[in-house]
């Protein structure tokens, strides 16, 4: 589980599937709460309330952790590529 973390590339794109898929819950939710909730049932509706609820969770999640593995990457020092170091 730790040697995920280790890794800032997985982890940036770990991030940016939290903020796609934490936006993507946000819309589909507000859709389905907000403009849908005639057509739905009680717990589908409250599904989708708490897909409004969860959506900007993951956003700030997923900001966040774009946030540290940014900063992480850039203090890392440049590592010369194979084929320059001649």
């Amino acid at each position: 589980m730790y040697d995920f973390f280790e890794h800032p590339y997985r982890v940036l794109k770990l991030s940016h599937v939290m903020l796609i898929g934490g936006l993507t819950a946000l819309l589909a939710g507000a859709i389905l709460a907000y403009g849908f909730d005639q057509y739905l049932s009680l717990p589908s509706v409250v599904v989708a309330h708490a897909m409004t609820i969860l959506g900007p969770t993951a956003i700030k999640l997923g900001y966040v952790l774009r946030l540290l593995t940014l900063n992480r990457l850039r203090r890392q020092p440049a590592t010369p590529s194979p084929g320059l170091a001649g």
